[in-house]
């Protein structure tokens, strides 16, 4: 099985855990999931594309990445196209942010030096950011996985198909590989029920939880930032 996502920045947990469900994960191998993201289509604002929610300590705060206004407006605009505004002090800010929420976890030291140095390379696009954080992500969350563009709106392209099929065949039985569209599952503004669906709506530890309780939907760094290494059996449920 393959997934069709969105492209998101620093994307939530049910998000990751949707990838991580088609990796298969056994003691003597590993079959990446196969992940088609969408880079047909317009922009969204006030969507995860550029958006994180994190859990600090005056509870759940969401981060909208700013981008650059084309005459005033986003309408109409590829995704792979959008420009990141850099030239306020968004980063900087974003990074306090960050540490004043996750200073305090357990992995926090480990991880983030990477996140902060990917942030400082400041690509020009959304797209790219989105990629190299997602990439980034992925890995220190033990997730493997194959990351496709589509070639056309919804269409993985017989390229993108054929890799899927090298890569869970053996899975599938050999056959054609199905796609689970999910480009509309996950938005900051919808409530959804993935994780309570596939047996992963549980807790884990949160710095601020003995304050506010533990919270759901935070962005994926979240349960890096907590869990480290055990982020995967969260994920997979091991």
């Amino acid at each position: 099985m393959a997934v069709l996502l969105t492209t998101a920045f620093l994307p939530p947990v049910e998000y990751v855990a949707a990838i991580a469900e088609g990796m298969v994960l056994s003691a003597d191998r590993i079959v990446p999931s196969v992940v088609y993201l969408e880079a047909c289509e317009n922009y969204q604002k006030q969507s995860w594309r550029n958006r994180c929610r994190l859990f600090g300590p005056m509870g759940a705060e969401d981060w909208s990445f700013p981008v650059i206004h084309r005459g005033g407006s986003h309408n109409g605009i590829p995704v792979t196209e959008v420009e990141i505004d850099w030239s306020g002090d968004w980063s900087r800010r974003f990074r306090g942010a960050v540490e004043a929420a996750y200073g305090s976890a357990a992995f926090f030291g480990h991880y983030s030096p990477g996140l902060f140095e990917l942030l400082e390379t400041r690509p020009s696009r959304l797209w790219e950011l989105n990629m190299r954080s997602l990439e980034w992500l992925l890995r220190c969350c033990g997730v493997s996985a194959e990351l496709r563009m589509t070639t056309d709106y919804g269409v993985c392209g017989e390229a993108g198909r054929r890799a899927a099929e090298n890569c869970c065949g053996d899975v599938a039985g050999g056959g054609s590989v199905a796609v689970t569209d999910m480009r509309t599952s996950f938005h900051p503004k919808k409530s959804n029920d993935y994780l309570a669906e596939h047996g992963l709506d549980r807790s884990y530890f949160q710095v601020f939880s003995p304050r506010y309780g533990f919270k759901g939907g935070m962005s994926a760094i979240d349960l890096l930032f907590n869990e480290g290494p055990d982020s995967i059996v969260y994920l997979k449920r091991l």
